[in-house]
């Protein structure tokens, strides 16, 4: 089906109300979904910002990007936010003809949309929950506008918007759709994000804007991760009560420890619904660096689309193990090995730069 200038038009963000709910999603029947529920479409953001991403880097990353979006359209449209017109004209040209893709002019500083954008919730229909996103603990005074770029996409999208009022990041949190979220210690209860809050505060916040009942929490995150922790490069949710976490057998690699704690206490815990987790693994890539220190490189950092899966790869023995290990938690969709080690240059690969988009019912 192809996408043509006058379909782009029909399909910018127009200017809405913005509805804003009372009360909490949970009391409503709003739920968030697991990631391998069937999705309307798949939000990105084009990379574009130079400090993230240098002009010799950049190309390799846009190829990554091409490869993500011809794999994610033979399931689903792509959403792909560009800062205007001319923007649109040159991602175009690389993009092959005939796509799913819809193009929306959002002005965003960079490409994290899994983190500064909204998340989306299934119940009487589909809304969104917008937390506040500070950049990581206002570690980037330049990215701190992407909050008001996911404030545009929601308030853009027509759907009602619920508004917590704590600063959160999308992949901080990892959930199974039947009750169950997986975080980390060092992220959400970091004093950089919402210092007024303890645990329980929280917990409250996730039960009731996630409709959650069981909160695992995990430890810290990986090496070189500037998110304080993120969960998406550590432990993933694959299917009811399944689990697959990043394994780091080496034990001088500062990995090693916290990816252990992480397995360990999820094969010792239970679900929302008090059954056995069920723990795979994932080896962990071979340590990825440059001049600055160690990059956040992870196999765990997959996005489920509607009929594939987007890989990271970084040229090791381990691409092939973590291919076989989801494709054996996903028979029914192409596992797609996408290489990111020009991505992961700017501190984050697939699942940090993609964001679903809920489906009606």
């Amino acid at each position: 089906m192809g996408f043509h200038e006058e379909q782009a038009k029909e399909n910018l963000f127009p200017n809405r109300e913005v509805i804003t709910l009372p009360g909490n999603p949970t009391d409503l029947g709003y739920r968030m979904p697991a990631e391998w529920e069937e999705h309307e479409a798949t939000l990105i953001s084009w990379p574009k910002n130079p400090d993230t991403f240098p002009p010799a880097v950049l190309p390799k990353v846009e190829a990554a990007y091409v490869k993500m979006v011809t794999s994610l359209t033979r399931g689903e449209e792509v959403r792909i936010l560009v800062d205007d017109g001319r923007m649109e004209r040159r991602v175009r040209t690389l993009l092959p003809k005939g796509e799913r893709v819809a193009y929306h002019h959002v002005r965003t500083a960079d490409v994290w949309v899994r983190d500064y954008g909204p998340t989306y919730l299934r119940g009487p229909g589909v809304a969104l929950v917008k937390w506040r996103f500070n950049a990581w603990g206002n570690k980037y005074e330049d990215l701190l506008p992407d909050n008001e770029a996911g404030e545009r996409i929601a308030a853009s999208s027509g759907l009602p918007v619920f508004r917590p009022g704590i600063v959160l990041e999308g992949g901080s949190i990892d959930v199974d759709g039947e009750g169950t979220v997986m975080t980390t210690r060092q992220c959400l209860l970091n004093p950089n994000r919402n210092p007024q809050m303890e645990r329980a505060d929280i917990e409250e916040v996730l039960r009731s804007y996630l409709s959650v009942r069981k909160i695992l929490w995990l430890g810290s995150g990986i090496e070189g991760d500037d998110t304080d922790g993120h969960i998406d490069d550590v432990a993933r949710f694959v299917g009811p009560r399944q689990v697959v976490v990043a394994e780091e057998p080496r034990a001088p690699d500062p990995n090693h420890r916290p990816l252990k704690a992480a397995r360990d206490l999820l094969t010792s815990a239970a679900d929302a619904n008090g059954r056995d987790i069920v723990v795979g693994s994932i080896p962990m890539p071979p340590p990825q660096a440059t001049e600055d220190g160690r990059l956040p490189a992870s196999h765990l950092n997959f996005y489920i689309g509607n009929s594939a899966v987007l890989l990271p790869t970084f040229g090791g023995d381990s691409d092939k193990k973590a291919a076989a290990v989801l494709q054996g938690a996903f028979p029914r969709r192409e596992v797609v090995p996408i290489d990111c080690r020009a991505l992961v240059y700017g501190l984050g690969t697939i699942h940090c730069v993609t964001q679903q988009v809920a489906k009606k019912g």
